[in-house]
């Protein structure tokens, strides 16, 4: 499966010690790039357990949408 993630961060996300999460104990990273809580994961990859493995998929305002796997050049 691939995901189309748009990014609008313009710099880097510095951690501290305030990152931690206390009933944790520990800092996830988003690698979905459907976390509300980017950089730091919030479950929202758990939306994307059923994708097919030969799509492609772009979430819009939270609404999963396949989109074409055609490049054109």
């Amino acid at each position: 499966m691939a995901r189309e993630v748009t990014h609008t961060a313009t710099g880097p996300k510095m951690l501290t010690p305030d990152d931690i999460d206390d009933e944790h104990g520990d800092i996830a990273i988003c690698l979905c790039g459907l976390s509300e809580d980017s950089p730091f994961c919030d479950g929202s990859h758990k939306r994307a357990e059923d994708e097919a493995s030969d799509a492609r998929y772009k979430y819009v305002d939270g609404e999963r949408r396949r989109v074409s796997l055609d490049f054109e050049e």
